[in-house]
């Protein structure tokens, strides 16, 4: 293999990265807001809206997942096995986005059965869609630096969206739909339906599949599971470190509503917004524009800028991923910053409840170091693809990311049910405004220590995943030189 060829142009990079801006528009907006939309938009009621998104939840993302994995990797066509996935689903992708969001005008059962039928749909879509594109990652390039980089392009994005759905998406709601959240969901995921389609189509056209099989390469699926679970221990300990970092994202991130909510002094809140310019920032913009309805309430904006601080941060240190990745290996880089980012959480536990700065600062801190981990789970991912293939002489790389994404819907899963069980063991009381001294120490508990947990767990398994610096530089070199050479024998090779 020419390793010149594995170079990929900014162009591509971008153009890749589009289609998980795109994806991370409704991604981020399902995770953030969708229990709320159900039960205060659409007006189901809350019994229904959790059955309804957790049943289509587990259907078109975890049961659906490895089955779409498996598809992937035996797609054969003259644009690729994962690229075509992503031209063939983004129309019906756009369309279920616009659907899902809509509130008919019919009765109670119909409106359950329209929220079953569409969510279901969405969910599966996103799967069918998102896994193709994520396994793209692994097949674009062999050159491990170059998929640091795709990898740094790739997150950016993601905090893009990330950005503009949990700091701006509920004002923009209320500006759209003058009030109406109805309404306004409406516009802004009709807005979101077409951008996204455009992108996928850009991501579509602007990349190329340039790790491809050779004959003979082709395994069944029974192969390929046994392949992952007694011959790939990297990808065992990375499917557990999957699960625990996404587990730590719902357990933190479903959390920090009540911490500013219940825990953070209103009066603090009120004064630190004031101190900062916030207050008159908002003003300023109200005088001009009349509808420009921000949250009165001041734990919902300093909520709003506390994501937004974290996000921003979150983009700077993905540029320092690559760099460092290069220098010292992926996993080095990836468990030391995993390591220093549970740190400001676990100080969250002790700031007074009047030190808005520092909760500030503390986010700040978080979200440069978890930042610099972000592209490089993924792209430990491709690595681990990489290493089945240099094993057993066959790719699988869409079942094991498929895997990947399982590991990432169960760790949302573990975590938002974890806040919802700590805060009961707590004994917090929903609506109830002056909370228990107990009830408080469960909020700030579950957002800061148990929170951190997940993290040290996954840095201690780190130890034994043996993809390190030199191993990521001899699987790079054997494989480019196995892929311009005939297929050699089926020997099993040693280690």
């Amino acid at each position: 293999m020419n390793n010149q060829s594995q170079i990929l142009s900014v162009k591509e990079k971008v153009g890749y990265s589009l289609g998980d801006l795109a994806a991370n528009l409704v991604f981020q907006t399902m995770v953030t807001f969708i229990a709320y939309y159900y039960t205060d938009v659409y007006k189901l009621e809350a019994s229904t809206a959790q059955w309804v998104i957790a049943t289509c939840g587990i259907i078109g993302g975890v049961l659906f997942a490895p089955i779409m994995g498996a598809i992937a990797d035996r797609t054969r066509t003259r644009w690729g096995r994962y690229r075509p996935w992503i031209l063939w689903t983004s129309i019906p992708f756009g369309v279920m986005v616009l659907l899902t969001f809509t509130t008919p005008d019919v009765s109670y059962d119909m409106k359950v059965v329209y929220a079953f039928a569409t969510y279901l749909a969405l969910v599966t879509l996103y799967t069918a869609n998102n896994l193709p594109y994520s396994s793209l990652s692994g097949v674009l390039t062999g050159n491990m630096s170059q998929r640091n980089s795709l990898s740094a392009y790739r997150f950016v994005a993601v905090m893009v969206a990330q950005f503009t759905v949990q700091v701006l998406l509920r004002p923009i709601v209320l500006i759209l739909g003058d009030g109406d959240e109805a309404v306004g969901f409406e516009k802004i995921m009709m807005i979101f339906a077409v951008v996204g389609v455009i992108f996928f189509f850009i991501t579509f056209f602007t990349t190329r599949e340039r790790v491809i099989e050779k004959p003979g390469e082709t395994s069944t699926i029974r192969q390929d599971l046994g392949d992952l679970l007694l011959r790939n221990i990297p990808w065992v300990i990375l499917l557990c470190v999957t699960i625990l970092v996404f587990t730590n994202l719902a357990l933190k991130g479903g959390t920090y509503v009540y911490y500013f909510k219940y825990y953070a002094s209103q009066a603090a809140i009120t004064a630190f917004l004031s101190d900062i310019g916030f207050t008159g920032l908002i003003a300023s913009i109200q005088s001009v524009w009349p509808n420009f309805a921000w949250p009165e309430d001041p734990d919902a904006s300093a909520f709003a800028l506390f994501n937004g601080a974290g996000i921003i941060l979150m983009i700077v240190g993905i540029g320092f991923a690559r760099p460092l990745a290069d220098r010292f290996g992926k996993r080095n880089i990836f468990g030391g910053f995993l390591f220093l980012s549970a740190l400001p959480l676990i100080a969250f536990a002790v700031v007074p409840r009047e030190s808005i700065g520092t909760m500030f600062v503390l986010q700040i801190l978080h979200g440069f170091f978890y930042g610099v981990t972000i592209p490089l789970l993924w792209a430990m991912t491709a690595d681990v693809a990489d290493y089945s293939e240099w094993r057993n002489h066959r790719r699988a790389t869409g079942i094991i990311f498929s895997a990947m994404i399982l590991g990432l819907k169960g760790g949302l899963t573990l975590g938002g049910t974890l806040v919802v069980t700590f805060l009961a063991a707590y004994g917090y009381e929903a609506g109830v405004a002056d909370q228990t001294a107990e009830s408080i120490l469960g909020i700030k508990l579950t957002m800061s220590v148990y929170a951190a947990i997940p993290f040290l767990i996954a840095c201690g398994l780190l130890f034994f995943y043996r993809i390190n610096k030199s191993l990521e530089t001899e699987i790079e070199q054997e494989l480019g030189s196995r892929r311009t050479q005939p297929m050699p024998e089926p020997d099993e090779p040693t280690l």
